[in-house]
């Protein structure tokens, strides 16, 4: 029971949260987009827009930390949760404005940038799918926590990082300024989204911290604000699990594919000089040299992809050159010839740093013959190569030759000697010596 007791105090909200009427001034105060807000909202578009233009996640993050766009969006939720109507019209009034103008300044933006080509920060704004859903509701449920609390911390930065508002309306911009409807709608759904999300995890909170209704409302009116609710979240929710659903299909085509294609990339004679993948689609295409592949090879390479669950993905086969095309392939050949040539010169001179390697060792077999017969006390002699560090820049070669003796051992003339001989004998001064 202590347990249990312990879990609620340390998992309790009421204790750390704000007077109502200070959390009720802040979140209409953020509602409104003129003056200051207004400006920012403006500046930070801008920001997102060049942050996207030139692939910058650092200038794209800072854009989503200076937007003022969460504040409608939780003013919305907290209205819906306390039936405030009035504030509802207020917040959803200036969130439209604040959509259209950042559609505007967006567009306007990449309308008049030189820069047109679709980065990948870009690309990523236009495939949302139930996992964006997931981000947008904790996030949003971080967000309206923080505002409640008295202990806000650095939470709505992250917040504003996380749900990610800006992006998504600047890239609705480039599809707008580009004329690609594509871009636009995949864009602006997952903004429709992350507003969506946003917007009921400040509902859910602010019914959960039992937010005081000050309006009288009837049974009738909250039916209908739930109805309408629910009819949002589905017409919302639906498309993104689809989305999921198909990403998550085409990572595993994608990887299935790459298992297949490791094992047909030699295949009768012909190699596998490039492969692209189309995991929306279902199709590879396999470009093949060498060889020419009969219809019985593309018939075993087919009942090949069933093994990786690809019986049903589309393969294209394509011939990037052949020996036995005739003249029309002569240059390709001459090509290839060039780079196997330049690819054996380069193995071979790898294979003679690997012989060398190998070879260093069986350099004590021979030092133990030359030296034993002027001393047989010498029963073992071992050699090997490393390098000496003085400080961070310099270095130095030595080479260390190890004797094993027998009892009676050496004088240390004898070890004096040994070591002059081997200087000689291997040409260098750098020899370090040990007797055993």
């Amino acid at each position: 029971m202590s347990l249990l007791k312990k879990f609620l105090t340390y998992t309790n909200l009421q204790s750390e949260m704000d007077d109502y009427d200070v959390i009720h001034t802040n979140i209409q105060k953020d509602i409104i987009f003129k003056g200051t807000n207004l400006w920012i909202l403006v500046f930070a578009i801008f920001i997102a827009s060049i942050g996207l233009n030139m692939n910058s996640t650092a200038v794209i993050i800072g854009a989503m930390l200076i937007s003022p766009l969460m504040g409608p969006i939780n003013g919305m939720g907290y209205s819906i949760a306390t039936y405030n109507f009035a504030l509802f019209r207020k917040a959803l009034k200036n969130f439209i404005f604040a959509v259209i103008a950042s559609l505007f300044a967006s567009t306007l933006y990449f309308l008049l940038s030189p820069l047109s080509t679709a980065h990948s920060e870009l690309l990523a704004r236009t495939s949302p799918t139930i996992y964006d859903v997931l981000i947008a509701l904790f996030g949003g449920l971080a967000g309206i926590v923080a505002i409640s609390s008295r202990q806000k911390g650095n939470v709505i930065p992250g917040v504003a990082i996380a749900t990610a508002l800006m992006p998504p309306l600047c890239t609705a911009g480039f599809g707008l300024a580009n004329g690609d409807m594509n871009f636009f709608l995949g864009a602006f759904y997952l903004f429709t989204i992350n507003t969506v999300f946003i917007g009921i995890s400040s509902v859910l909170i602010s019914r959960f911290l039992k937010f005081p209704i000050t309006n009288l409302v009837a049974e009738g009116q909250k039916t209908k604000v739930v109805r309408w609710t629910s009819f949002i979240i589905a017409i919302t929710l639906i498309p993104s699990i689809y989305f999921g659903y198909a990403l998550v299909e085409a990572e595993r085509f994608t990887e299935n594919a790459n298992k297949f294609i490791a094992e047909v990339s030699v295949f009768e004679g012909s190699y596998l000089l490039k492969n692209e993948i189309d995991a929306r689609n279902k199709q590879i295409t396999l470009i093949y040299g060498g060889s020419d592949l009969s219809k019985e090879n593309k018939v075993e390479i087919t009942k090949r992809a069933s093994v990786y669950a690809l019986a049903k993905a589309k393969l294209t086969f394509k011939q990037g050159f052949s020996y036995n095309e005739g003249k029309e392939s002569v240059n390709q050949i001459d090509k290839l010839k060039t780079e196997v040539n330049r690819l054996n010169l380069a193995l071979k001179e790898k294979q003679k740093t690997t012989d060398s390697i190998i070879s260093k060792p069986q350099i004590g077999k021979q030092l133990l013959g030359e030296v034993k017969t002027l001393f047989p006390e010498i029963k073992s002699c071992s050699y090997s190569e490393t390098v000496a560090f003085q400080d961070s820049t310099k270095t130095d070669k030595v080479k260390i030759v190890v004797m094993e003796t027998t009892k009676k051992g050496l004088t240390s003339d004898a070890r004096k000697r040994i070591n002059e001989w081997l200087k000689k004998r291997l040409e260098t001064e750098k020899v370090k010596t040990f007797f055993e």
